[in-house]
């Protein structure tokens, strides 16, 4: 059968973005207001005080130097911290289904695929607005796709796992080509009031097709050269809000939002993914010298810097591991997407990349890709 390949990508940046230094403005203000609320129980030592940060602790900590979202005002009033995204009727289309179509069809043009040639979408992410219907039939019939979709959740691994799913219709049978969507809203599950985190998270969506090859018109198409895998439970990243809640006592809203063991990851995670994308490799017949690219998740620059030196040895350079962490952020799934669309146009024919992401589940997934050389 035709050889299964990524053909074109897509990436939705919304308009608006907030810098390190904005973001801590707003974080002190809040910690200074609080403080001074609370300075009879501080006094007392019934109440620790807040500790401010800085644009330099930011950057020095992950790398992230500014973020889009879809909304700053909301985020940046030391009185909210927390995006306005009024709810929609169920006869409005919804936010992720907004977003996602302008990557999808971004991606369906760069990819030269005809609506007709798609045979199921897939939207992949780690958070969602609702949990039914499903953003992927409510995306597939915006762009009057015929056949199947759905919606799944592997957090910062979703776009990866994904991928292999796509890949897996594919091969069956089940489809001609797939298109896989993460429109991420990450700000929505963020405690802007929580130093350790506030800063880790932006907005955007993405898109990429997967398909047989000869569906594609494109200039620049990549084989699936194989995919791997793997889960590891772990709570150390961790979002506690579900359909459960109105059932129990009313909880603090940080049980609800994204909270994290920043070190335990750091020292789980980066062993479990070299070692996966290393026996990878092997098992392909390849060395981790054969990778020209690697588009590893985008959520801490020193985490990515080990990972690489581990992997390849020595000082790599931003040529072989490229980052857009600094101006995207952590966009949870969409981070080594966004990475790939960015910088992939310049490689030649027969060069290998590696696609790899890693986060909450612990979850881990990667893809060896290989240039082909254009139709």
């Amino acid at each position: 059968m035709a050889r299964i390949v990524i053909c074109g990508s897509g990436v939705y940046t919304p308009p608006q973005a907030i810098s390190n230094e904005e973001l801590v403005d707003s974080f002190n203000s809040y910690v200074r207001r609080f403080n001074h609320r609370h300075a009879a129980e501080i006094a007392r030592d019934d109440l620790a005080a807040l500790q401010e940060s800085s644009a330099e602790f930011i950057e020095k900590a992950s790398g992230i130097k500014s973020r889009y979202v879809l909304d700053r005002e909301g985020i940046l009033d030391p009185e909210r911290m927390c995006p306005r995204l009024p709810a929609r009727g169920r006869d409005e289309m919804s936010i992720q289904c907004e977003i996602g179509l302008k990557a999808a069809r971004q991606a369906m043009e760069r990819g030269g695929v005809a609506t007709g040639d798609i045979d199921a979408v897939i939207v992949s992410c780690s958070n969602y607005e609702r949990p039914y219907p499903a953003i992927a039939v409510e995306i597939q019939q915006a762009l009057e796709i015929e056949g199947f979709a759905f919606d799944m959740n592997v957090a910062c691994s979703s776009a990866t796992f994904a991928l292999q799913t796509a890949v897996d219709s594919i091969y069956r049978g089940n489809a001609r080509a797939v298109l896989v969507v993460s429109p991420e809203i990450c700000s929505g599950h963020l405690n802007f009031r929580d130093r350790d985190s506030h800063f880790i998270f932006g907005d955007v969506a993405t898109a990429f097709l997967v398909a047989r090859e000869d569906c594609c018109r494109s200039e620049h198409v990549f084989e699936v050269v194989a995919t791997r895998l793997l889960t590891r439970y772990s709570t150390n990243i961790y979002n506690g809000s579900g359909f459960l809640d109105r059932t129990r006592p009313p909880q603090e809203e940080a049980g609800r939002l994204f909270v994290q063991e920043g070190r335990k990851v750091f020292k789980e995670v980066v062993p479990i993914a070299t070692e996966l994308i290393r026996s990878q490799l092997q098992e392909n017949g390849l060395a981790p010298g054969d990778i020209r690219r690697a588009w590893l998740h985008q959520a801490n620059l020193n985490m990515n810097q080990l990972i690489a030196k581990k992997l390849l040895g020595g000082n790599v350079s931003e040529d072989v591991t490229p980052t857009i962490l600094d101006t995207y952020a952590n966009t949870a799934s969409a981070g080594s997407v966004i990475c790939f669309h960015k910088h992939h146009e310049d490689l030649r024919a027969e060069d290998i990349g590696i696609l790899c992401s890693f986060g909450a589940g612990y979850s881990v997934g990667s893809a060896i890709l290989r240039k082909l050389v254009s139709p």
